[in-house]
């Protein structure tokens, strides 16, 4: 099928932790809200439309949060609610097409393409119907973008804030891109986007326009360095509006992780060791929810070493590949508190986390013989207790030895096997 005849839709709720705490809390309808931790390590997971205009963004500190907009309300958040929430909104979403490809809690693309026809309508009228399902069902809005590719119908969606609708027709794209800035091609960050800008490509349109089958590609500035032409060979497809990539229902996940920023920046082992042991037990749950197993074991290690830029810290990153994958959380642990300690570490820290890649169906084995990571029945019957209580009462109600992590922020992200 090719990218002209798709219909994509790119659905992304609005403020949505923000909103959800407005749509509760009558008291703060009309008043500016951030939903994120507590000063001075936390950190805005969303803020709401009354606030932004202040100047205030999430993944920002609450304390500068707070300082640019001082009569916002601070709410610390409710992930278990935000992800009722998001189920509802899914489920809505698979009323119009069972391909939905959830980018996180508040976000979404649905490929309408093969179903078309069975919903009676043009996709600009689907759109519609899809934001009044929202509205009606939830009390939220939602804004919605359409095109044939994805990196189109996610544009789309972005402009088309707050509570629009957007659609770019087949044969329209090119020309919807073109005059848009370079940053908003996926694949550009800060770094790409300078080096960019330092040709003298400041749009879309810029990059499309290079003739790089000439032997001395020109741009904006004259001739483009040779080092940089693989870069413009790579982007210049999504310039010009070709992204051939599919909706996705159904991402295998890379790796499961958890990490925490600390109150304050700490160097004793014991505490580091028991923040550790705490999201290995944490990740193995959720391993065991979704019956996989990894077999690579990485630590995330956060000093308080200032970087240049604002906000930013030294960062290490440690790794061991194991014999055979596991979901057991005491194992993760070991693993990950050997990674701590092998080596000269900077002290203090002020963030850890623990992640397991290497993903697979926790039922293979080689050869269809006994599972290499099969764990002795006693572990495997503590590790079926531990999940039933965290099931019941929250993760926090019961953990092995030490194994417990303060954060200065609420944990506001998708993550896979909690449910």
């Amino acid at each position: 099928m090719g990218t002209a005849s798709r219909v994509i839709v790119h659905a992304d709720m609005d403020a949505f932790f923000a909103s959800i705490e407005q749509r509760d809390r009558p008291e703060l309808r009309g008043r500016p809200v951030i939903v994120g931790g507590q000063p001075p390590r936390g950190v805005v997971a969303a803020a709401s439309y009354e606030a932004r205009p202040f100047g205030v963004h999430s993944a920002q500190p609450t304390v500068e949060a707070l300082r640019r907009c001082p009569d916002a309300v601070l709410v610390p958040g409710d992930m278990k609610r935000y992800a009722r929430e998001s189920a509802k909104i899914r489920a809505i979403f698979e009323r119009f097409s069972p391909e939905v490809e959830p980018l996180s809690l508040d976000e979404a693309f649905i490929d309408l393409t093969r179903g078309l026809r069975a919903l009676g309508g043009t996709p600009l009228e689907i759109g519609r119907r899809l934001k009044d399902a929202v509205r009606a069902e939830t009390g939220l809005a939602v804004s919605v973008g359409i095109a044939p590719v994805k990196m189109a119908a996610k544009i789309a969606g972005d402009l088309s804030k707050p509570d629009g609708l957007i659609e770019v027709r087949p044969g329209e794209v090119a020309a919807f891109l073109a005059p848009l800035p370079i940053s908003r091609l996926w694949g550009v960050g800060e770094v790409t986007e300078a080096s960019l800008r330092g040709i003298g490509l400041q749009t879309i349109g810029d990059l499309a326009g290079i003739d790089l089958a000439r032997p001395d590609p020109r741009g904006p500035r004259g001739v483009v360095p040779r080092a940089l032409l693989s870069l413009l060979s790579r982007l210049q497809p999504l310039s010009r509006g070709e992204d051939d990539r599919e909706v996705e229902p159904e991402r295998e996940a890379l790796s499961y992780g958890e990490e925490n920023t600390f109150p304050d920046d700490v160097s004793d082992m014991d505490r580091l060791r028991d923040a550790l042991i705490g999201h290995a037990d944490a990740v193995a749950r959720r391993l065991r929810h979704d019956g996989v197993a990894g077999d690579v074991v990485r630590v995330k290690l956060k000093t308080s070493e200032r970087l240049a830029r604002p906000g930013r810290y030294r960062l290490h990153t440690r790794q061991e590949t194991l014999e055979a994958p596991t979901q057991d959380g005491r194992e993760i642990g070991r693993v990950a508190c050997a990674l701590l300690e092998r080596g000269r570490l900077p002290l203090p820290l002020r963030l850890v986390g623990v992640a397991v890649a290497g993903i697979r169906p926790a039922s293979a084995s080689i050869g269809g013989q006994m599972s290499l990571f099969e764990k002795p029945k006693p572990v495997a019957e503590l590790d079926r207790a531990l999940d039933s209580i965290a099931s019941r009462f929250g993760a926090g109600a019961v953990r092995r030895g030490g194994g417990g992590g303060e954060k200065a922020s609420p944990t506001l992200g998708v993550k896979r096997g909690e449910g």
